[in-house]
């Protein structure tokens, strides 16, 4: 977990364990508070507890019995509130705003009755209003409380277990896949955070539309100059009324939020220090499995991706006669698309280091994503039940997040850029929107056109992302090393010790030595190791990475997963068996991050001893331990005979090959 805020709350959590429980007691009994609790994430915080648990900076038992007893005291508390103030509880202030959640909490308890109170410990925002209902209806305490108090304790083990389950199993994961782990939660993270602000922003909107269309109506009586242009949308008697008055309204908060970051950025003329700090996040988490997946996922908004969903809906739209509509979603991807592409030639702004030509500002795979799956949903989510036609949006926004996080990833676009599209297609979805349900009152059979352009964008996807992610990945390298280093004086003198003897790895169990420099060409050291019994295995993808969990692969057949040097895969890695059973000896070896000045490669390269395991019976790792520099005894025996010279780099010794004069093998 390579930040600085992680390992000084480690630290502070590992000085003061007692405090650190007054927290956990403090999130679980706020949670447990009625109405308190509809706005403290648990969730994510007990995991990270969880997590500090199994990292061993925290008593198991202890975090369990603080969260237990927070819970039940704050559920308590609640019940105590209910029985307090009797039927009068929905016309108390602090529950007068929110009569949906005592409704649910009240139709769950009198549904489930004693059974109500351990089901409503795992049910979202209803959660902490049933102890306070239980109290209003009067339960008797002894029977309340031995449920509250089995509700707590399971609640609290349940929130607790997948944050100490991946604390427990971190330390194994860490040593080869560190950073795939770290990319996957970051991804998982913002795809949650959007997942939230359209499923709540969505049903804030609904149930605040009338009150909306009120204001807005009173606004234009008292505004009759302005207001006259808003009355063709605000019509009382019109079912759409209330909807388009929430369009209208989104529409010119997300335009202002646009205007004032582009205004922002060309202000500054370049990227904004947020930016920088991303661009440099995503940089530090960069690694072979992680690329190829964020390849695949940038592809997703490719035309090749789009254009057959998009050309196919139109297809359905024109046979079954919705002129209208196919009118509008014309209109929203042939606009969005010229107003993306003006933007980008009228605007120049800066790309990000290594970014090539045709990856700029805005960008037009994250506009044109939005742009289509956010018009998509406006055709088809009216045609849902009540709460069921937020699903589209979901969907739409699940993509878009996805498509933006690879790109961020890779380093296409700036995060400014990120926004600003999406706030573009946002914009543009919304003016649409107003126009289509302002003129279009007729119902659409949505099925069959929801299959057809969620089917085309699955099988389109399907196809094109294993084709074009590593030509894209190819375009992503990093740039080469500066040529400041002199071969000479490498062999001859001391400028081998300005080369790095650790991986540069804030964690110092992933800071593995770099006990090995190579000059010259790599088909040679391979060759002359492959006649002593190593052997070379290719760069594991993500097939024989989902190998690790076949119980039935021999570890002899298990893949040593890839790991990096400057967010740079290894170019060469060899195995071979060890004297003891279980165990394996591999050399990494990645390119210099300084070149001679003459072009001969020069290598880095580590030698480590590693163990199978299998962190919870769940899946096989080889994960490197400490051999005692067994691995490089072994290999300096196996390189005898090749010009070699040894050194002590700090307190690692350091081997040293020269293979400029040594003949190429023959094929």
């Amino acid at each position: 977990m390579p930040s600085a805020w992680f390992d000084n709350a480690v630290a502070w959590i590992g000085a003061h364990p007692v405090a650190a429980g007054g927290i956990v007691f403090l999130v679980a009994f706020c949670d447990a508070l009625a109405v308190i609790g509809i706005v403290v994430p648990a969730l994510p915080l007990l995991f990270a507890v969880g997590a500090l648990v199994g990292l061993g900076h925290v008593s198991g038992p202890y975090a369990l019995a603080c969260a237990a007893l927070g819970a039940l005291l704050g559920d308590g508390l609640s019940y105590w509130l209910g029985h307090r103030w009797g039927p009068q509880l929905r016309e108390h202030w602090l529950f007068r705003r929110y009569p949906q959640f005592v409704d649910r909490g009240e139709l769950l308890f009198r549904r489930h009755g004693l059974k109500g109170i351990v089901i409503a410990r795992y049910v979202g925002a209803v959660r902490p209003f049933v102890p306070a209902v239980a109290g209003m209806l009067r339960m008797p305490l002894r029977r309340y409380l031995p449920a509250s108090v089995f509700a707590a304790v399971t609640w609290a083990a349940v929130f607790l277990a997948p944050g100490w389950i991946f604390g427990a199993s971190y330390d194994a994961v860490a040593a080869v896949a560190d950073r795939l782990a770290l990319v996957l939660l970051a991804l998982l993270a913002v795809i949650a955070g959007t997942w939230a602000v359209v499923l709540y922003g969505w049903r804030w909107s609904a149930d605040h539309a009338d009150a909306l269309l009120s204001r807005a109506l009173l606004w234009s009586r008292a505004h009759p100059l302005l207001g006259r242009y808003a009355q063709a949308l605000m019509d009382p008697n019109r079912p759409e009324s209330a909807s388009l008055a929430l369009l209208a309204a989104c529409l010119l908060a997300i335009g202002w939020a646009w205007f004032a970051l582009l205004a922002l950025l060309l202000a500054r003329g370049g990227p904004l220090l947020l930016d920088w700090s991303v661009y440099s996040l995503m940089a530090s988490l960069r690694n072979p499995l992680a690329d190829r997946m964020m390849a695949a996922i940038a592809t997703l908004g490719d035309a090749k991706v789009l254009l057959p969903a998009c050309t196919l809906a139109l297809a359905w739209l024109l046979w079954r006669r919705r002129w209208i509509a196919a009118a509008h979603w014309l209109a929203a991807l042939a606009f969005g698309l010229a107003l993306t592409s003006g933007l980008g030639h009228w605007i120049d702004m800066p790309r990000p280091p290594g970014a090539p030509e045709g990856f700029g500002f805005p960008s037009i795979a994250v506009t044109m994503s939005t742009i289509a799956f956010g018009f998509f949903a406006v055709l088809i989510a009216r045609e849902l039940p009540g709460r069921r036609r937020v699903w589209p949006y979901l969907l739409g926004g699940i993509v878009v997040t996805a498509i933006g996080f690879a790109r961020l990833y890779l380093g296409a676009h700036w995060l400014s850029d990120i926004v600003v599209s999406a706030l573009l297609g946002i914009a543009w979805i919304l003016a649409l929107g107003i126009a289509y349900r302002s003129h279009v009152q007729r119902s659409m059979w949505m099925r069959p056109l929801a299959v057809i352009f969620y089917g085309a964008f699955v099988l389109a996807a399907a196809w094109h992302a294993p084709r074009a992610s590593m030509p894209l990945l190819a375009r992503f390298h990093a740039p080469a090393a500066e040529s400041t280093l002199d071969v000479g004086g490498w062999w001859d003198a001391e400028d081998w010790r300005a080369l790095p003897a650790q991986r540069n790895e804030r964690d110092v169990d992933l800071r593995w030595p770099l006990d090995l420099q190579v000059a010259g060409p790599l088909p040679v050291l391979e060759q002359w190791l492959l006649a002593r019994g190593w052997r070379v295995q290719p760069q594991a993808d993500w097939v024989a990475t989902l190998g690790l969990l076949d119980d039935d692969l021999e570890p002899a057949a298990q893949p040593v997963l890839p790991a990096t040097l400057d967010a740079e895969a290894e170019t060469l890695l060899l195995r071979r068996p060890s004297s003891t059973p279980g165990e394996i000896q591999v050399l990494r070896l990645w390119p210099s991050p300084l070149r001679p000045a003459d072009g001969t490669p020069l290598w880095l390269g580590s030698a480590q001893t590693l163990r199978h395991t299998r962190p919870f019976d769940v899946f096989a790792l080889w994960q490197p331990i400490d051999d005692d520099g067994a691995a490089h005894a072994a290999l300096l025996q196996d390189l005898q005979g090749l010009p070699l010279r040894t050194g002590a780099h700090g307190e690692i010794g350091v081997l040293r090959v020269d293979l400029r004069q040594v003949p190429a093998p023959r094929d």
